[in-house]
């Protein structure tokens, strides 16, 4: 459990944390540089769990070591399929991060959503529906894994 104060707002007691993985994890169906060694610091306060199409088909081998469930969605309504995850999840306490249009729905049904900006860009509908918005994965992990920079980011 990961409890973050937001004073002016509220108090997060986060138990998930749901992350896409092309465009937000990777890049190309490449894992980006330091995500392993932040997926396994939050893993020891949240479940970590990670929607994929797979578009590459090499997720499951890239997650692979990293304290984490990895989801291939079946083809068809990904947006719903993510939002689906996250509403089964308890979306009171669930974190979600994502750049994709499809990502939409799953930043806007988690208590706390972050959209990522980086090379492949975002959807600027996912732009609108995230709590925050940050210019790369690395940014985003760290809000959770330093707090008051959510805090600072977020307070009223």
């Amino acid at each position: 459990m990961l409890k973050i104060d937001i004073p002016g707002d509220k108090v997060y007691q986060l138990a998930h944390l749901v992350l896409d993985y092309n465009g937000t994890l990777a890049c190309d169906g490449r894992l980006l540089p330091d995500v392993t060694e932040r997926l396994t610091s939050l893993s020891e306060h949240l479940n970590v769990h990670v929607l994929t199409a797979d578009t590459f088909g090499s997720a499951q081998a890239n997650l692979a070591g990293i304290p984490c469930q990895t989801v291939v969605l079946p083809p068809g309504d990904q947006a719903e399929g993510k939002q689906q995850f996250v509403q089964e999840l308890g979306p009171a306490v669930t974190a979600a991060i994502g750049n994709g249009r499809n990502d939409q729905l799953m930043l806007v049904t988690a208590t706390l959503g972050i959209a990522v900006v980086q090379t492949e860009g975002a959807a600027a509908a996912t732009l609108m529906a995230a709590d925050v918005v940050v210019p790369s994965i690395i940014a985003a992990l760290d809000l959770l894994l330093r707090p008051l920079r959510l805090t600072a980011t977020l307070r009223a």
